[in-house]
């Protein structure tokens, strides 16, 4: 009676959590994204494609100071974040839900959230604060500070600490036991090892601070990014045959305008976009946490770096596992990771399945300390003390280990809906304040054509209460005299 009475509790949760789900997606959150990145695409003139090769040059960077958080090191911690799970396992739950099209939306919310991704991170910057030897920032203090509003930024910081501490890590706890329970029969007792593992490994790094977590995160996320790719490349080219099929089935169901409207809540668009902001947060306010941390001259520095991650995340990696998914063909007994896994097996065999696992398993473990360092910026912007952040870290250790044995259903949509709300409240705080990043961008460019490595002086520009720059600005200009002597 009591497990009878359980399950009817999961099934009313699972109901009241896809319902939000499709209001929040299909009424609200479509508008706003797609047209939010429309809007800074034009702004911007384009910023996320003119000034690509800017940000990729911007990542040979060295920070300022010896224990600063340097260019790429802030790119690889926000895309540590990004290319997780949903790379692999969201893909594939987007193309077994929403078929071929969804693909297509995913690489439009990408192109177009670029420049979301722009604004939101230069902002951070421009609004970071100093904490010890590295900064720390996000949406929370650019709501506090350019918009005067701190009861919004702390709304903001509950909703990104629940998202990536409740929504996001177990969701990745659960894709890494989900992969790992193919080699064992007994996938209860799987469920707890791997939790057990991931809240031991995952401790040993979020006590060693965000330094550490910087360079973890940018050493395993780009090799096995880059090998993910590779397998991927060659599965690709070995079936180069089925590529034009390929294109034509995701271009195809992509505009299939009668199956949208059909069933407009589970179509292709909606599982795209879904599935695209879940796997590069453009817009969504969680990758402006890393942004903020960088030890830059400029602003838009950290801007044009973090678009690179956009396109990374969704345009090469996610790229990826929907031609390896869509060159296997569909089946409707598999979602998620043993989608993944017949599908790479199929072409390479057994040794296919033991790189997905390795991969899963090292791309979540970046993932689960880049969110722990979102979810940390952002407790110390609500509460600052040593205690709160020790008892904060075991919590967060503790909610990993029992995310690897929950629920596939719930933990996807808990973690969707929690995307949406954080989505709604960035993308509103960055639409009003959107004309100081491009106040900043104008600056940059004009430092530039005049032979400058650019350097932010909020002063001169008039922007208020971006204190910390005050700092930064006198010690690039010690640096500047001292060079010129």
């Amino acid at each position: 009676m009591q497990k009878q009475k359980e399950g009817v509790n999961t099934l009313t949760i699972q109901m009241v959590l896809a319902n939000v789900n499709e209001f929040l997606y299909s009424n609200i959150l479509l508008a706003l994204l797609i047209g939010t990145g429309i809007y800074f695409t034009i702004r911007t003139r384009f910023v996320q494609f003119s000034l690509l090769k800017e940000g990729i040059s911007l990542l040979m960077e060295k920070a300022h100071t010896e224990d600063g958080v340097s260019s790429f090191q802030a790119l690889m911690i926000s895309t540590a974040s990004r290319v997780g799970t949903g790379n692999i396992a969201g893909v594939a739950t987007a193309l077994a839900a929403g078929g071929a099209g969804s693909i297509f939306w995913m690489w439009v919310t990408a192109l177009i959230g670029g420049a979301s991704a722009f604004v939101e991170s230069t902002l951070a910057q421009v609004y970071k604060e100093q904490d010890g030897e590295q900064y720390r920032g996000g949406p929370a203090y650019y709501i506090a500070k350019a918009l005067g509003k701190r009861w919004l930024g702390v709304v903001f910081s509950l909703l990104l600490i629940a998202c990536f501490i409740f929504g996001f890590n177990p969701l990745q706890a659960y894709n890494v036991s989900s992969a790992v329970s193919y080699y064992f029969e007994d996938q209860e007792l799987v469920a707890v090892v791997i939790g057990l593992i991931l809240a031991i490994a995952t401790a040993a790094v979020i006590f060693g601070g965000v330094h550490r977590i910087g360079i973890i995160s940018s050493t395993v996320v780009p090799i096995m990014a880059l090998l993910y790719i590779i397998l991927g490349l060659y599965i690709t080219l070995a079936n180069v045959q089925k590529l034009p099929a390929i294109f034509g089935m995701i271009m195809e169901q992509a505009f299939d305008l009668k199956a949208i409207m059909g069933g407009f809540a589970g179509s292709c668009v909606m599982y795209g976009i879904k599935r695209g902001l879940f796997s590069n947060e453009a817009g969504m306010g969680s990758a402006p946490n890393a942004g903020a941390s960088a030890d830059v001259s400029h602003p838009v520095k950290q801007g044009l770096v973090q678009t690179i991650s956009v396109f990374i995340d969704t345009i090469l990696i996610c790229t990826t596992t929907a031609f390896m998914l869509l060159n296997y063909g569909s089946d409707a007994n598999l979602t998620g990771m043993p989608y993944v896994q017949q599908a790479i097996s199929a072409e390479v065999g057994q040794a296919g399945i033991h790189f997905i696992t390795i991969s899963i398993f090292l791309f979540a473990f970046s993932s689960l300390i880049g969110n722990y360092c979102y979810a940390e910026s952002n407790l110390k912007f609500i509460l600052d003390t040593k205690r709160s952040l020790c008892i904060f870290r075991i919590l967060a250790i503790v909610v990993i280990f029992f995310g690897a044995q929950a629920s596939f259903s719930t933990i996807w949509d808990l973690a969707d809906v929690l995307m949406g709300f954080m989505a709604i409240v960035n993308i509103i705080a960055i639409l009003l304040l959107g004309k100081i990043a491009i106040t900043c961008l104008k600056d940059y460019s004009a430092q530039k054509k005049q032979g400058k490595d650019p350097v932010f002086d909020p002063e001169r520009l008039g922007i208020a209460n971006a204190d910390c720059w005050k700092a930064i600005v006198k010690d690039y200009k010690e640096d500047a005299s001292m060079d010129d002597k």
